[in-house]
């Protein structure tokens, strides 16, 4: 990249910044100047689309090809901005001053969605977007009805049911400013107080630096709204610890990889999907919270267990009171974090803000407070790191809203969205309800795989969500089981590009990571099909109901965590004892699924899960086999007992 690009490329990242930063604050309405969304996404997505050429140019001497197309496409954008009043009135004419720079701009934003999201995402828009030129020479239940080639380029490019549509619009108001507080946080040093925080609280516990790790991961997780991030963040100095008091590497990467992933499905932030679930379903903010607690924690606890099952084990201690982080360390400066967190909860439910200002007010609030506690010695550089970490943790974001606007235009414009509904109610006429969602998870998994978790979604809820509920099943569920699915991707191998970054930090097998992942994360493969067919499970049920499934999902911790514990059975390999171990947690945690959400045997199945871990009973009972170390280990299950604190890792 020679020094004009790279001069440019700065250029564009804080134009982005400052003009979304500047929209979501109304500094338009301070300053006279008249815009209106679509003409502000327009601008953006230009930025974006420039700054995808620049960022990732095809050679090493591609720089004036990567220049002119940056330029190219951020000025076909601007031209749509600057004459968006007066192509109101006469868009219907599809002049060529019209559709011409509509094609620039619209194949432009193809290819850099290409470079910056991944060929997989790529291809899929290209292929809708063919969809909407040529569709009506498809046979039978596939033929579209299909636009005049120009009137078409135009429903993209500048109407607001194609590219600068709903997707963007929730991109700038909502997950930039988000990304702009995580970056802040990371900058004025967040993590390190979580990760202390948590090592203090759990460090002393079996296992502990592992307990405090998923901890730590879940506090920052849900701010950061990145599972890379979060893992090359908390990872640096959990993996470490993890492996210092008898992990194995291939272990403490997956329990980094699982406990950071799970981050962005903890309220009450999630990673700002709450905010945009709740924009989608148009449904208050507090709904989505409410329905995601219950399933999150589980998420969490099967982890805790699981961890407390692998130390049990391993005989693995917590740490030293001399290795525990010092109370005056973890709470000196504990104030940059806390108040303006605070600050969050009263601007967004007190004074009612709407959830993007809230966030670029409270990094402003982190930044005075950095400065303060800094004695406002601040170096340009970290300031520039915010700046820059968010501009370029935004394109990928943007263009696939990009991409997801385009597919939402055809889908609108050829009745797309209607052929697939079909499809998919047929596939659960004649397979039922459970392989639509078998399709749906499937499809949210290869999607999701190596895409930003936010873009994830938006992309399942253009072309998946519509379908999933046009049969019937709750809204509120349907986008939280696809947005499950698609954060899930992070640690499905093959790509499973959070497992790999903390393979590559503990430096330990992808594969053996990503499969002992998966053992770890199993709980959030299972929850979203439980709450599909017992909305119970979010809290939309009766008491009784509720009551029962919480029992239920209590019995299927239990079982889980013994399925990481050796076979204590004569004759059955730990690989069978597992495996029988994860069915008949499957079993009670889906009882109401099986006998009915009041159902006495529901209730029963829950209590004959919980039987190997009654005080007096002993797994080797049912063997003629002498009590052994394991069985101890098993009978402790329910103990979680902390080690004595003066022994040494």
């Amino acid at each position: 990249m020679n020094k004009l690009n790279g001069y440019l490329l700065n250029v564009y990242v804080t134009l982005l910044c400052v003009i979304t930063i500047g929209w979501v604050m109304n500094l338009q309405d301070y300053i006279g100047v008249l815009l209106v969304t679509q003409q502000v996404i327009a601008i953006v997505a230009g930025l974006a689309i420039g700054i995808a050429f620049l960022k990732h140019p095809y050679s090493e001497r591609s720089a004036p090809v990567d220049l002119l197309l940056a330029l190219v496409a951020s000025g076909s954008w601007l031209w749509y901005a600057l004459n968006f009043e007066s192509w109101m009135l006469l868009l219907a004419y599809r002049t060529p001053d019209m559709w011409i720079p509509g094609i620039l701009a619209i194949g432009l934003m193809m290819e850099a969605l290409r470079k910056s999201g991944g060929i997989i995402i790529a291809t899929l828009v290209i292929c809708i977007v063919a969809y909407g030129f040529l569709g009506n020479h498809l046979p039978g239940v596939l033929r579209a009805e299909v636009f005049p080639p120009t009137k078409t380029v135009l429903y993209l490019y500048a109407d607001s049911s194609g590219i600068p549509g709903i997707v963007l619009r929730i991109i700038i108001n909502l997950v930039i400013p988000f990304i702009l507080f995580g970056k802040m946080m990371e900058i004025a040093g967040g993590m390190t107080f979580f990760t202390n925080l948590a090592m203090r609280l759990l460090g002393r516990w079996r296992g502990g630096p592992a307990k405090g790790a998923s901890f730590a991961s879940a506090a920052f997780g849900m701010l950061s709204g990145s599972t890379v991030a979060n893992i090359l963040s908390t990872g640096i100095v959990t993996i470490p610890l993890m492996k210092k008091i008898g992990f194995k590497p291939h272990q403490a990467a997956a329990i980094e990889a699982v406990a950071s992933n799970g981050g962005q499905i903890m309220p009450p932030v999630m990673g700002a999907t709450a905010f945009i679930i709740a924009e989608f379903l148009q449904i208050p903010y507090s709904a989505v919270v409410f329905a995601a607690i219950t399933p999150a924690l589980l998420y969490y606890l099967v982890l805790f267990v699981k961890i407390d099952a692998i130390a049990a084990c391993e005989n693995i201690r917590g740490l030293s009171s001399e290795d525990l982080p010092k109370k005056e360390e973890v709470f000196r400066g504990s104030w940059v974090f806390v108040l303006p967190l605070l600050l969050m909860i009263v601007l967004m439910f007190v004074l009612g803000y709407d959830p993007g200002r809230s966030a670029v007010i409270v990094a402003g609030a982190i930044l005075l407070a950095y400065a303060i506690r800094n004695r406002f010695r601040i170096k340009l550089a970290d300031l520039w790191g915010v700046i820059k970490g968010t501009g370029s943790e935004s394109i990928p974001v943007i263009l696939i809203g990009a991409g997801a606007g385009a597919v939402i235009g055809v889908m609108n414009s050829s009745g797309f969205a209607f052929q697939l509904t079909l499809v998919l109610t047929h596939l659960a006429s004649d397979y039922g309800l459970f392989a639509m969602l078998l399709m749906a998870a499937l499809v949210s998994i290869v999607l999701g795989m190596g895409m930003p978790t936010v873009a994830v979604y938006v992309v399942l809820v253009t072309i998946v969500a519509p379908s999933v509920v046009d049969l019937g099943v709750d809204p509120l569920g349907a986008h939280l089981f696809l947005f499950y699915f698609g954060l899930m991707s992070m640690i499905t191998p093959p790509i499973a590009m959070g497992s790999i970054v903390a393979a590559q930090v503990a430096g330990a097998s992808m594969w053996t990571t990503g499969f002992y992942g998966l053992r770890l994360g199993i709980s959030a493969y299972l929850l979203p099909f439980l709450w599909i067919y017992n909305p119970a499970l979010l809290l939309d049920g009766s008491p009784v109901e509720i009551a029962i499934i919480l029992v239920n999902c209590g019995a299927a911790v239990m079982l889980l965590r013994s399925s990481m514990l050796p076979s204590p059975l004569r004759g059955i390999p730990d690989w069978l004892f597992a495996l029988l171990a994860v069915s008949l947690a499957i079993f009670c945690g889906g009882a109401t699924v099986w006998f009915g959400t009041t159902s006495p045997l529901a209730l029963a199945s829950s209590i004959l899960g919980l039987v190997p871990f009654l005080p007096g009973f002993r797994l080797s009972d049912l063997t003629s086999a002498p009590m052994s170390q394991t069985d101890l280990v098993t009978q402790d299950a329910l103990s979680g007992a902390r080690t004595n604190s003066k022994e040494k890792p």
